[in-house]
């Protein structure tokens, strides 16, 4: 019995033994991070830096006010050894600055106003800058020109830009001729054009383009491109027309024709000019001309307007759609100012009437813009042979005496442009077409 009693008192001193060594071991270890933090934070504590310390950016210089020694300033007021001469820093070439930092408040400003920068200004030698000695002369009795004098004399009044239009008329065509000899090709190059007249009087811009035709033969049309919103454009474009004779270049005659592009109608002609090429030596080579631009002589069919409209016929579902885009030249009303117009839509079935409608009242618009659209159901069966619209331009005016200032009648025995536009849409359908009318009287 008595060596298992030995045994049991060896097992009982391991534990003990692991249990001491454990605490030494936590002791030490705690006592090390112990000492390591107090390291660092003496380290934080010695490198700390000043609570004064900022930098201020002033036309790119850095200040550290704690790089100052002792009594040193940077002040806002110059001494009296400083006065009258610019001393430079040991750095570079750049004048020292003297700010007083005591004498700023807690935002980092003067207390005192600080003094006045004499700034010297080198003009370049592109730019025109007047001299300041010539208006404050010691001796002189001239006076400095005004911002208002200056702008004065470089704007044109009101009676020389009216002047200018007359002279102009609808604007200027600026172009070249000129004769290649090797090549046997007469070309015409468009340069520019000025002060066009405008189209769009919401806007007040046009979006010209020319087109140039050869005369008299009227063989050889070309045209520009358009250049959108401008009253001056710069086409810069160059014609070439081979297989002219130089002999015969003399007998011909260029025909410019100023244009507005419009998307939904026909092009509104701006004006034209006519050249004549019998006294124009192209020998020695290009000829630089300009001509103004006249308007073109356009007969009003009634005098009653004109009528702006888009049809488009469906075959698949039977409708028709009537697109009333806008009126103008209407004339005016009895009491001698602009009318009132809208636009009454009457749908007829052989000479039956089997729909109306109308627009909006366009208040004193002798120009209208409408942009209203109307549909109407056809018969399936018959479609567009016996049907046909009439439009109708009045006055919503109740004092005036005829209230209706033009008529259209569009079908398929309708003369002129109305039957044309009818056969078009008929031919053409899920198309849709745009014309410009001129309205009758009833």
């Amino acid at each position: 019995m008595a060596p298992v009693t030995t045994e049991e008192a060896h097992f009982a001193e391991v534990p003990v033994s692991v249990a001491v060594v454990s605490v030494f071991g936590l002791v030490f270890s705690v006592s090390i991070f112990a000492w390591i933090c107090c390291q660092r934070k003496a380290n934080k504590a010695s490198n700390k830096t000043p609570p004064y310390k900022f930098v201020h950016m002033l036309k790119g210089v850095d200040i550290y006010p704690e790089s100052l020694n002792g009594k040193k300033k940077f002040g806002g007021e110059k001494t009296p050894e400083a006065h009258g001469k610019q001393t430079l820093s040991p750095s570079g070439g750049r004048p020292e600055l003297h700010l007083d930092l005591e004498k700023r408040d807690l935002n980092g400003n003067f207390t005192s106003k600080p003094p006045t920068l004499q700034l010297k200004v080198r003009s370049s030698p592109d730019l025109d800058i007047p001299s300041q000695q010539a208006g404050f002369g010691s001796g002189g009795n001239q006076e400095a020109g005004t911002p208002e004098s200056v702008v004065s004399s470089q704007t044109p009044t009101p009676a020389v830009e009216k002047s200018q239009d007359k002279e102009g008329g609808l604007g200027t065509l600026y172009f070249s001729v000129e004769y290649n000899f090797e090549k046997k090709a007469f070309m015409v190059h468009i340069k520019e054009a000025h002060r066009l007249s405008p189209t769009d009087e919401q806007s007040l811009t046009s979006d010209p383009y020319i087109k140039l035709t050869l005369l008299p033969e009227k063989k050889h049309k070309v045209k520009t491109r358009v250049l959108r919103k401008t009253l001056d454009p710069a086409f810069d474009e160059t014609f070439s027309f081979y297989g002219i004779p130089f002999a015969r270049v003399s007998q011909l005659a260029l025909h410019f024709m100023v244009l507005s592009f419009d998307r939904f109608s026909r092009d509104e002609v701006i004006g034209e000019t006519l050249v004549p090429l019998a006294d124009i030596d192209l020998s020695e080579g290009r000829v630089l001309m300009s001509r103004d631009i006249i308007k073109r002589n356009v007969r009003r069919s009634a005098g009653r307007g004109e009528l702006l409209l888009s049809l488009c016929y469906q075959s698949t579902t039977s409708t028709l759609t009537v697109v009333v885009l806008k009126a103008r030249h209407l004339p005016k009303t009895d009491s001698n100012g602009p009318s009132d117009p809208y636009v009454k839509v009457n749908l007829f079935q052989g000479k039956k009437r089997v729909c109306k409608k109308k627009t909006h009242v366009k208040k004193c618009a002798p120009n209208p813009v409408f942009n209203e659209l109307f549909v109407f159901d056809l018969p399936s069966e018959d479609g567009l042979r016996d049907t046909s619209v009439e439009l109708l331009l009045l006055d919503s005016d109740r004092t005036s005496r005829t209230p209706v200032i033009g008529r259209l009648l569009l079908g398929t025995s309708s003369p002129g442009t109305a039957g044309e536009h009818w056969r078009e849409i008929c031919d053409h359908p899920r198309r849709q077409i745009a014309k410009w009318h001129a309205l009758s009287e009833d």
